[in-house]
């Protein structure tokens, strides 16, 4: 199992909102061949230039095969448009020009990742044998759709699982990682900060905070055993990590407890150790001695076998800053100036009754998100106290007056409801939350400042024919366009969102730009036919 996010289009960012590109990534899509993706860090720079070369080729390819131009012409849409509303099948009245576009390049790219098709005819075996994958009971490359869902490999009662921790090359150790330790946690972040992800140009790099983990690593149930960590006998630094967290899920009609595996991370020097697959095996071996043996995770890279891939989205907040630092740059045919004012937002946001969500809204929002969930094929499934957990712990401490009125010191999470003045009846509400990245070697600007969507939901949706008049993609933009306004107001520089849920209609009218990054969600040990991204309504942090 392994574990990440993704990357930016306008953004030379790219692979910083890819948290598998060069922590975690080839070690987790290759398993035992990490030799060969992963070199140490005194690798020479004419190796450092080729592994460039390979990368910056890659994402040519996939940036063609995905659309950075656009790719799908507007007659085809039309033209399949037409076809399917001609069928009469089931659902086919609410079908719009936006989702059938997000269908048809989602049939490239899953045909990329079966081996099907590709620029110059990528295939399997040009992918790679994937020989650690091959041992997991995941579905394999160029397998079809499943004739039914289920599991791929039984539960096992406890006594039948592994009992003793997999070996570890003979100068390393195993430890659990206590997150309510100060100290410890400091350790995952100092790892996960400077070796988690950096851009090819090192010049972003992700900044995990202790609030953040907590937030992250601490929903209700979670188990200690599940923050999985790799010391040097030594001197007892933390070298690697993993970490798990349960989540119950429901995949269409099935409903499952799961581990949510992320922060596969081992340490820049250590690349060539092979420690990854250890990791990944012994997170495994702990997940299931508490009686779990589904997973999900997700990936930048391609391994066996996504079931859904998403595009990652940009919306520009500070300009400015994001040219300074080189994260985007203006075009052509635009001065800054312009490029400013073509990204500039309302002063104030719009919808009636917006607030700050507070502890008495927890039922209330939990109920709305578990109505809206109802729209999606792969969503979690929450409790009021993990709802109050994931919107309102990491809120923050102190009062949201200095030094910025929309923000506290050490805030990860902003929540905020549409409350009806009359009804007290909340329609509508949505989240995001902030993952920096340190910008080196930068002489003005230390830090980037990003926020990512997380969950949303609106009672616009549960009404009839919302989606086919236009009414629910109306309702989204006005509802995320109040939290671009917030997220700007709480001074975020870039606002970050994936092609998942309801989002596609919307990104375009708010003007966010296509990313490079594409992410890739996984199953572990479980059977389903591939889910398209407006199906997809689980957010990996």
């Amino acid at each position: 199992m392994s574990a990440s996010q993704s990357t930016s289009s306008t953004a030379k960012v790219g692979d910083v909102i890819d948290t598998t590109q060069d922590s975690d990534g080839h070690e987790s899509s290759e398993g035992e061949d990490i030799n060969e993706q992963e070199q140490d860090t005194a690798a020479t720079s004419s190796s450092s230039k080729k592994k460039k070369k390979k990368r910056s080729k890659a994402r040519k390819v996939l940036n063609s095969l995905t659309g950075k131009s656009d790719e799908i012409p507007e007659e085809v849409v039309e033209k399949v448009l037409e076809t399917v509303k001609a069928s009469g099948v089931e659902g086919s009245e609410q079908a719009d020009a936006d989702n059938v576009r997000q269908a048809l390049e989602h049939m490239k790219i899953m045909d990329v990742v079966k081996g099907k098709a590709g620029i110059g005819g990528i295939n399997k075996k040009q992918m790679g044998e994937h020989k650690f994958w091959a041992t997991q009971p995941v579905p394999q490359l160029g397998e079809g759709p499943p004739l039914e869902d289920g599991y791929i490999e039984p539960s096992k009662p406890r006594e039948e699982v592994r009992q003793d921790a997999y070996p570890l090359p003979k100068d390393f150790e195993w430890t659990t990682i206590d997150v309510n330790d100060p100290g410890q946690c400091k350790e995952v972040y100092d790892l996960l900060s400077l070796n988690y992800v950096e851009d090819d140009d090192a010049t972003f790099r992700f900044k995990y905070s202790a609030q953040f983990l907590e937030w992250a690593l601490k929903p209700p149930g979670y188990h200690k055993e599940w923050h999985v960590g790799v010391r040097v006998k030594s001197n007892r630094k933390l070298v690697a990590f993993i970490s798990g967290v349960p989540v119950k899920l429901r995949v269409r009609n099935h409903q499952f407890i799961a581990a949510e595996i992320n922060y596969l991370c081992v340490h820049k020097k250590l690349r060539s150790r092979r420690l990854a697959p250890v990791l990944i095996k012994e997170v495994t071996r702990q997940v299931h001695l508490k009686g779990v043996f589904q997973a999900i995770y997700t990936g930048g890279v391609i391994i066996p076998t996504p079931v859904s891939t998403c595009q990652y989205y940009h919306r520009s907040l500070n300009v400015a800053k994001l040219v300074e630092v080189k994260f985007s740059f203006v075009p052509r045919n635009m001065t800054l100036a312009r490029m400013i004012r073509s990204n500039k937002l309302p002063d104030q946001t719009s919808l009636p009754g917006i607030r700050e969500m507070e502890e008495k809204d927890v039922p209330q929002v939990a109920a709305l998100l578990s109505r809206y969930f109802e729209r999606f094929d792969a969503v979690p499934m929450y409790s009021k106290e993990e709802v109050a957990h994931q919107f309102l712990i990491g809120k923050g401490k102190g009062d949201m007056d200095r030094p910025n009125p929309w923000r506290r010191d050490g805030q990860v999470t902003w929540a905020y409801v549409v409350e009806n003045p009359e009804t007290k009846k909340i329609t509508d509400f949505f989240s995001f939350y902030s993952l920096p990245s340190t910008i080196i070697n930068n002489p003005a600007h230390s830090t980037l400042e990003a926020a990512y969507l997380y969950y949303y939901a609106t009672d616009v949706a549960l009404t009839p024919r919302a989606e086919e008049q236009g009414t629910l993609k109306q309702r989204l933009q006005d509802l995320i366009g109040d939290a671009l306004i917030v997220a700007r107001n709480a001074n975020f520089d870039v606002f970050n969102a994936l092609t998942m849920m309801d989002n596609s209609p919307m990104l375009n009218p708010l003007k966010f730009g296509k990313g490079d990054g594409l992410l890739n969600f996984y199953l572990y040990n479980w059977r389903t036919a591939p889910l398209l991204p407006n199906k997809v309504g689980v957010v990996m942090v």
